[in-house]
């Protein structure tokens, strides 16, 4: 099966976000590799998590798809160079490229949602609207490549709309 990419923040991630995609994920026989810029993210609920790898380390080349979880602390990547140009990577090689809550913003910013459908958490709405994205508040949105949601309520759908794109 396919080998997907989550990115979480450093701290403040969306535990939830995190946790129900992955679960989906897996539960179809994916294999779900987690990566921030620190080993032992906390969530914004105070959950801990012990990565695979740190971001550095990441070779888009070794994943099928990333995904970047959202919650307050995905704005720590919004202006992160080398976050931007990993989600440019994974795009650019024609990978599914995927992103849940404040999450797209990271998509907009790396400037991969220009003419795409996609939604995100609503506080977002302006920002991808700012950068050409055909915002649409929807639960979950497929664009090609760009898998997009918009919350914690989402958070299964999100992965069962990864793992039906990659199937």
């Amino acid at each position: 099966m396919s080998r997907i990419l989550a990115i979480i923040a450093p701290s403040g991630f969306q535990e939830i976000e995190y946790a129900a995609p992955k679960q989906v994920l897996e539960s179809h026989g994916h294999t779900v590799v987690t990566a921030s810029t620190t080993k032992n993210p906390v969530g914004h609920l105070g959950h801990s998590v012990t990565t695979n790898l740190l971001l550095s380390e990441v070779h888009a080349s070794d994943y099928d798809a990333v995904m970047f979880i959202g919650g307050p602390g995905a704005h720590f990547y919004f202006d992160h160079a080398p976050a931007l140009s990993l989600a440019k990577e994974f795009f650019n090689s024609g990978k599914l490229t995927c992103a849940i809550c404040a999450g797209p913003s990271i998509l907009a910013n790396a400037g991969l949602l220009n003419g795409v459908t996609s939604t995100s958490f609503p506080s977002h709405e302006q920002n991808l609207s700012a950068h050409g994205a055909k915002f649409t508040g929807n639960p979950v949105e497929q664009d090609g490549l760009i898998i997009t949601a918009n919350g914690p309520a989402a958070a299964a759908a999100f992965g069962e709309k990864i793992h039906q794109a990659l199937s």
